[in-house]
Protein backbone atom coordinates (compact mmCIF):
# COMPACT_ATOMS: atom_id res chain seq x y z
CA UNK A 1 0.00 0.00 0.00
CA UNK A 2 3.06 2.55 0.81
CA UNK A 3 4.23 1.87 -2.58
CA UNK A 4 1.71 2.48 -4.22
CA UNK A 5 0.61 5.60 -2.38
CA UNK A 6 4.60 6.53 -3.55
CA UNK A 7 3.86 6.10 -7.10
CA UNK A 8 0.30 7.75 -6.70
CA UNK A 9 2.61 11.34 -5.24
CA UNK A 10 5.55 10.60 -7.65
CA UNK A 11 2.72 10.47 -11.08
CA UNK A 12 0.62 13.42 -9.49
CA UNK A 13 4.09 15.87 -9.32
CA UNK A 14 4.52 14.99 -12.75
CA UNK A 15 1.41 15.80 -13.77
CA UNK A 16 0.09 18.18 -12.54
CA UNK A 17 2.78 20.79 -12.26
CA UNK A 18 1.21 22.36 -15.46
CA UNK A 19 -2.16 21.80 -17.18
CA UNK A 20 -3.51 20.51 -18.46
CA UNK A 21 -2.99 16.95 -17.04
CA UNK A 22 -0.71 15.01 -19.72
CA UNK A 23 1.35 11.68 -19.72
CA UNK A 24 4.60 11.09 -18.06
CA UNK A 25 7.24 12.02 -20.57
CA UNK A 26 9.72 8.83 -20.56
CA UNK A 27 13.69 10.28 -19.98
CA UNK A 28 16.17 8.49 -22.77
CA UNK A 29 17.63 6.10 -20.32
CA UNK A 30 16.21 4.34 -17.18
CA UNK A 31 17.38 4.79 -13.44
CA UNK A 32 15.99 2.35 -11.76
CA UNK A 33 15.29 2.44 -7.74
CA UNK A 34 13.48 5.48 -5.69
CA UNK A 35 15.87 7.72 -6.97
CA UNK A 36 14.63 6.92 -10.36
CA UNK A 37 11.38 6.89 -10.41
CA UNK A 38 11.57 10.61 -8.91
CA UNK A 39 14.31 11.56 -11.55
CA UNK A 40 11.86 10.16 -13.97
CA UNK A 41 8.98 12.24 -12.43
CA UNK A 42 10.99 15.54 -12.22
CA UNK A 43 12.52 15.25 -16.27
CA UNK A 44 8.80 14.81 -17.49
CA UNK A 45 7.71 17.95 -15.78
CA UNK A 46 10.90 19.60 -16.70
CA UNK A 47 10.03 18.51 -20.20
CA UNK A 48 6.70 19.85 -20.27
CA UNK A 49 7.63 22.99 -19.14
CA UNK A 50 10.24 23.34 -21.32
CA UNK A 51 12.74 23.55 -18.62
CA UNK A 52 15.21 21.17 -18.23
CA UNK A 53 18.16 22.74 -18.61
CA UNK A 54 17.54 25.47 -15.95
CA UNK A 55 16.24 22.33 -13.30
CA UNK A 56 19.30 20.89 -14.68
CA UNK A 57 21.88 23.83 -12.75
CA UNK A 58 19.19 24.67 -10.12
CA UNK A 59 19.75 20.81 -8.90
CA UNK A 60 23.63 21.48 -9.03
CA UNK A 61 22.41 24.48 -6.68
CA UNK A 62 20.83 22.49 -4.75
CA UNK A 63 23.62 19.77 -4.69
CA UNK A 64 25.87 22.79 -3.40
CA UNK A 65 23.65 24.09 -0.55
CA UNK A 66 23.87 20.33 0.42
CA UNK A 67 27.82 20.90 1.17
CA UNK A 68 26.82 23.27 4.26
CA UNK A 69 27.09 21.43 7.38
CA UNK A 70 23.54 22.41 8.67
CA UNK A 71 21.98 22.20 5.29
CA UNK A 72 23.55 18.41 5.20
CA UNK A 73 22.01 17.73 8.79
CA UNK A 74 18.68 19.18 7.58
CA UNK A 75 18.50 16.43 4.28
CA UNK A 76 20.34 13.78 5.90
CA UNK A 77 19.42 13.28 9.73
CA UNK A 78 16.24 10.86 9.87
CA UNK A 79 15.89 12.61 13.88
CA UNK A 80 14.42 15.62 12.73
CA UNK A 81 11.18 16.48 12.75
CA UNK A 82 9.59 16.09 8.79
CA UNK A 83 7.86 19.31 9.79
CA UNK A 84 11.07 20.90 10.60
CA UNK A 85 12.72 19.93 7.53
CA UNK A 86 9.93 20.90 4.83
CA UNK A 87 9.76 24.97 6.56
CA UNK A 88 13.81 24.91 6.07
CA UNK A 89 14.19 23.40 2.97
CA UNK A 90 11.17 25.51 1.64
CA UNK A 91 12.56 28.52 3.12
CA UNK A 92 16.27 28.40 1.59
CA UNK A 93 14.97 27.24 -1.91
CA UNK A 94 12.82 30.65 -2.11
CA UNK A 95 15.34 32.83 -0.86
CA UNK A 96 17.44 31.11 -3.49
CA UNK A 97 15.11 31.96 -5.59
CA UNK A 98 14.86 28.86 -7.58
CA UNK A 99 11.84 28.47 -9.84
CA UNK A 100 8.43 27.32 -8.78
CA UNK A 101 9.03 23.49 -10.34
CA UNK A 102 12.54 22.59 -8.69
CA UNK A 103 10.68 24.19 -5.19
CA UNK A 104 7.70 21.69 -5.41
CA UNK A 105 9.85 18.91 -6.35
CA UNK A 106 12.28 19.63 -3.35
CA UNK A 107 9.45 19.69 -1.19
CA UNK A 108 7.82 16.86 -2.62
CA UNK A 109 10.65 14.77 -1.03
CA UNK A 110 10.83 16.65 2.07
CA UNK A 111 6.65 15.84 2.40
CA UNK A 112 7.78 12.13 1.19
CA UNK A 113 10.19 11.93 3.81
CA UNK A 114 13.13 11.09 1.19
CA UNK A 115 15.09 14.39 1.28
CA UNK A 116 18.26 11.69 2.37
CA UNK A 117 17.66 10.80 -1.14
CA UNK A 118 18.34 14.32 -2.81
CA UNK A 119 21.78 13.83 -3.91
CA UNK A 120 21.25 10.02 -5.67
CA UNK A 121 18.08 11.61 -7.12
CA UNK A 122 19.99 14.63 -8.82
CA UNK A 123 23.12 12.02 -9.43
CA UNK A 124 19.79 9.51 -11.86
CA UNK A 125 18.38 13.46 -13.05
CA UNK A 126 21.87 13.85 -14.60
CA UNK A 127 22.63 10.94 -16.04
CA UNK A 128 18.72 11.58 -17.50
CA UNK A 129 20.09 14.80 -19.09
CA UNK A 130 23.59 13.45 -20.31
CA UNK A 131 21.59 11.27 -22.28
CA UNK A 132 18.95 13.64 -23.74
CA UNK A 133 22.30 15.71 -24.48
CA UNK A 134 23.58 12.88 -26.93
CA UNK A 135 26.16 12.03 -24.27
CA UNK A 136 27.67 8.87 -23.01
CA UNK A 137 28.89 8.66 -20.02
CA UNK A 138 31.54 5.87 -19.45
CA UNK A 139 33.86 5.41 -16.51
CA UNK A 140 37.34 3.94 -16.77
CA UNK A 141 39.22 2.33 -13.98
CA UNK A 142 42.52 1.15 -14.05
CA UNK A 143 45.50 0.11 -11.55
CA UNK A 144 47.27 3.37 -12.16
CA UNK A 145 46.83 6.29 -14.09
CA UNK A 146 46.94 6.42 -17.82
CA UNK A 147 49.58 8.19 -19.55
CA UNK A 148 48.37 10.49 -22.69
CA UNK A 149 49.21 7.57 -25.17
CA UNK A 150 47.56 5.10 -23.70
CA UNK A 151 44.40 7.23 -22.75
CA UNK A 152 44.12 8.68 -26.33
CA UNK A 153 44.65 5.13 -27.62
CA UNK A 154 41.36 3.89 -24.96
CA UNK A 155 39.09 7.01 -26.33
CA UNK A 156 39.78 5.87 -29.66
CA UNK A 157 38.33 2.31 -28.82
CA UNK A 158 35.82 3.32 -26.98
CA UNK A 159 34.68 6.12 -29.95
CA UNK A 160 33.73 2.65 -31.96
CA UNK A 161 31.03 1.91 -29.58
CA UNK A 162 28.97 5.08 -29.88
CA UNK A 163 26.02 5.82 -32.28
CA UNK A 164 25.69 8.82 -34.73
CA UNK A 165 25.13 12.11 -33.56
CA UNK A 166 26.37 10.73 -29.55
CA UNK A 167 29.58 12.35 -27.79
CA UNK A 168 31.66 10.24 -25.35
CA UNK A 169 32.05 11.96 -21.66
CA UNK A 170 34.94 9.84 -19.86
CA UNK A 171 35.93 9.65 -16.28
CA UNK A 172 39.40 7.80 -15.55
CA UNK A 173 40.13 6.40 -11.97
CA UNK A 174 42.63 4.50 -10.50
CA UNK A 175 42.13 1.72 -7.90
CA UNK A 176 45.35 -0.21 -6.92
CA UNK A 177 43.60 -2.76 -6.00
CA UNK A 178 42.62 -4.48 -9.21
CA UNK A 179 46.58 -5.13 -9.51
CA UNK A 180 46.25 -4.59 -13.41
CA UNK A 181 44.09 -4.54 -16.51
CA UNK A 182 40.73 -2.19 -16.61
CA UNK A 183 36.93 -2.44 -15.81
CA UNK A 184 35.07 -0.46 -18.12
CA UNK A 185 31.55 0.94 -17.75
CA UNK A 186 30.35 2.28 -20.72
CA UNK A 187 26.27 3.11 -21.48
CA UNK A 188 24.15 0.06 -19.61
CA UNK A 189 27.64 -2.34 -20.26
CA UNK A 190 29.99 -3.22 -18.08
CA UNK A 191 33.19 -5.49 -18.25
CA UNK A 192 35.54 -6.13 -16.02
CA UNK A 193 38.96 -7.42 -17.34
CA UNK A 194 40.98 -6.08 -14.32
CA UNK A 195 43.34 -8.65 -13.18
CA UNK A 196 42.21 -9.15 -9.20
CA UNK A 197 38.64 -10.48 -10.73
CA UNK A 198 41.26 -13.02 -13.13
CA UNK A 199 42.78 -14.17 -10.48
CA UNK A 200 39.51 -14.68 -8.13
CA UNK A 201 38.27 -16.92 -11.60
CA UNK A 202 41.22 -18.71 -11.91
CA UNK A 203 40.99 -19.69 -8.12
CA UNK A 204 36.95 -20.57 -7.75
CA UNK A 205 38.38 -22.97 -11.14
CA UNK A 206 40.96 -24.42 -9.38
CA UNK A 207 39.20 -25.21 -5.90
CA UNK A 208 36.02 -26.63 -7.99
CA UNK A 209 38.78 -28.81 -9.88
Amino acid sequence: MAAAGFGKQVRHFSTTVIKPVSKLIQPPIQVYGVEGRYATALYSAASKQKNLDQVEKELSRVKSLMKDPKMTTVFMNPHIKRSIKQKTVNDVMIKEKLSPITINFINLLAENGRLSFTPSVISAFGKMMSAHRGEVLCSVTTAQPLDEASLAELKNALNGFLQKGETLQLETKSDPSILGGMIVSIGDKYVDMSTKTKIQKLTKIMRET
